[in-house]
């Protein structure tokens, strides 16, 4: 019966996952160590047996393995195999690895590790701004938050045009690190700020303090830019329990 159980199985994964590209493989063995069914320290199966289970070549393990392992969550070591990373080791600012973890994204706290990097980096970011941004920058910001009033009930769009508004801020800041640090967790903001968009039906609260922002910037007013960009971060203290409550996440 276990046999039988097991090839219905593989069958039932060759089915949900044609075709077979690389990819779709690779998020499947991902999400998989994602759910804990393969643990942190717990080898992977042999090849042979993740090629009957997923229903594709030892070519396309292989090339699926060397992806998980440049983003942190397997690595391979010559006669031993391959061996499941500790989830800190994780990158858990890839946008695969964010789309992988889905359901189990809240056991990483990231919304709360996204709020405590922002309250860090904005304030100093937008008062920065307010000293060195140019007229085009200023100009984008306003564009960007233009969209955000604009789209006020259209979440996706929204956070579009948020996370547009906030890459823009910290390359005004003319910070060589700020500006690095805006790619780098470019994935991880924008979860952040749909998680919370979603979380509230109300953004007019929002869209007004960075609208401020903006005219902050204009009239180069540093405690100005700074005092909104911690506005807009008790904001998203507020909207981050509504997020968290949307998730499926319970304090």
């Amino acid at each position: 019966m276990e046999i039988i159980e097991r090839q219905s199985g593989a069958e039932s994964r060759r089915i949900e996952r044609r075709p077979r590209v690389r990819r779709n493989v690779t998020a499947a063995i991902a999400q998989d160590i994602c759910a804990d069914r393969y643990p942190a320290g717990s080898p992977l199966p042999r090849e042979n047996d993740l090629c009957e289970l997923y229903g594709v070549s030892r070519t396309v393990i292989r090339e699926s393995l060397k992806v998980l392992e440049s983003k942190g969550l397997v690595r391979g070591k010559p006669r031993i195999g391959t061996t499941v990373c500790d989830k800190d080791d994780w990158n858990i600012l890839d946008a695969d690895v964010l789309e992988w973890m889905g359901p189990y994204i809240k056991d990483f706290d990231l919304l709360g590790c996204i709020l405590e990097a922002r309250r860090t980096i904005e304030p100093a970011a937008a008062e920065y701004a307010a000293e060195r941004a140019s007229a085009q920058e200023i100009a984008d910001l306003d564009n960007a938050w233009r969209q955000m009033r604009d789209s006020a009930r259209d979440p996706e769009s929204f956070t579009d045009a948020d996370v547009m508004f906030h890459t823009v801020l910290l390359t005004a800041s003319h910070n060589q690190v700020f500006r690095r640090l805006s790619s780098a967790i470019h994935a991880a903001l924008k979860y952040a700020l749909h998680a919370s968009n979603i979380g509230v039906e109300n953004r007019e609260d929002a869209v007004l303090v960075h609208g401020q922002l903006v005219e902050a910037l204009r009239m180069r007013d540093k405690a100005g830019a700074r005092e909104c960009a911690n506005r807009m971060l008790d904001l998203a203290v507020r909207d981050l329990a509504a997020a968290e409550k949307a998730i499926g996440r319970t304090k």
